[in-house]
């Protein structure tokens, strides 16, 4: 799964931002299910950054989330996100696609 997360940074905290992006980054890239990840700065508007990670599957995502480390690194500066859905299924060339449902709790 991926997970695409925005930011609008002021131009006055650019450097603090980007420190604390890359360390909430280097704190999920420590977690399991983990695959890779990425920042990046908008080429035509330089105050629309990014997050964007890879994960085997969302619950290796959820957990990263409630990691100690995670939320001590990383929570701070991914609450800053833009607030708009940000996890998104792989799609494979003729791949299922994640239905919506209800999920049993039991």
């Amino acid at each position: 799964m991926l997970v695409v997360s925005r930011f609008r940074v002021d131009e006055t905290t650019v450097e603090q931002f980007r420190d604390g992006l890359e360390r909430a980054r280097a704190a999920l890239a420590a977690c399991a299910g983990y695959v890779e990840g990425t920042v990046g700065r908008n080429v035509d508007d330089p105050g629309l950054w990014t997050l964007v990670t890879r994960w085997e599957n969302v619950g290796a995502y959820r957990r990263a989330l409630s990691s100690y480390d995670v939320k001590l690194n990383a929570v701070a500066v991914l609450s800053r996100a833009v607030d708009e859905p940000s996890a998104y299924e792989i799609v494979e060339p003729g791949g299922d696609l994640n239905v919506q449902q209800s999920r049993s709790l039991g």
